[in-house]
């Protein structure tokens, strides 16, 4: 942990908090003494982990919120506020990998769910959130990046498209409200070993299936890299996309570096 970091006072909502990175910085920005707000379209899952947080001590909230729907996304923003008074940090990383298929043989209707998700669920969140933490004077939104943001992947072509599409929000967002004291934050953290990786791995379809599961970094790490970029030196990739797959990304979140 960065010894440094405090949040206690502060809300953080969540997105796609029931399993993977979304549940893993749940459990890290609450130990750093934030409050957190799980939220997924699985109410009963995050709703048991948020109970887990609480019986250990921190401060846990659950939430149901489908983030292709913006009325969705609004309502569990309210609820945030509503129960803590205010909303500090937004973590949207809801997302999701189907269809794993190349284009041509895509289903039209899941490749559209998903870019719902990936792309949309990116605005809905921004949308709904940023004035809330404009009104309030400061806030941190922090967009779950990938590296296929910059490639070109078989069978991922909703996944790369909605991701580069996603960067470019977190840029001009940063261009339209950074100067209102909100840190809009991308974060790439290169391949994590979550059950979405299992089903990468399983289908076998390009290039980052066939990586050796060592290679994988666990979701723990992201959940401290979205900590650092809530932090004051985080401050400084503003309008960016950070990097785990850096041993220079790895060493500023105090995590072990390539070289290791």
């Amino acid at each position: 942990m960065l010894q440094s970091l405090n949040f206690s006072g502060r809300t953080a909502l969540i997105m796609g908090a029931s399993q993977g990175i979304g549940l893993a910085t749940a459990k890290v920005l609450a130990a750093y003494g934030a409050t957190v707000v799980l939220t997924a379209r699985s109410h009963q899952k995050i709703e048991s982990e948020a109970d887990s947080l609480r019986s250990g001590g921190l401060s846990a909230l659950a939430v149901p919120c489908d983030v292709s729907d913006y009325l969705s996304v609004t309502e569990a923003i309210e609820y945030a506020v509503e129960k803590t008074g205010r909303i500090d940090i937004l973590v949207n990383n809801a997302g999701v990998i189907e269809p794993l298929a190349p284009l041509i043989e895509s289903d039209p209707d899941t490749w559209a769910r998903a870019a719902d998700i990936n792309y949309k669920g990116v605005y809905h969140g921004i949308r709904a959130a940023a004035p809330i933490m404009i009104e309030h004077g400061s806030g941190i939104i922090i967009n779950m990046s990938s590296g296929a943001a910059n490639s070109a992947l078989i069978g991922w072509s909703h996944y790369c498209s909605a991701k580069v599409a996603a960067k470019k929000l977190t840029e001009v967002a940063h261009k339209e409200i950074g100067e209102k004291n909100i840190r809009v934050v991308g974060l790439s953290p290169g391949t994590v070993a979550t059950a979405m990786m299992e089903k990468i791995r399983d289908s076998k379809i390009n290039t980052v299936s066939n990586l050796d599961w060592s290679v994988h970094i666990p979701p723990e790490w992201v959940g401290e890299a979205v900590a650092f970029l809530c932090g004051d030196e985080g401050a400084e990739y503003a309008g960016t996309d950070f990097s785990l797959k850096t041993s220079e990304g790895r060493k500023r979140v105090g995590l072990p570096t390539l070289s290791d």
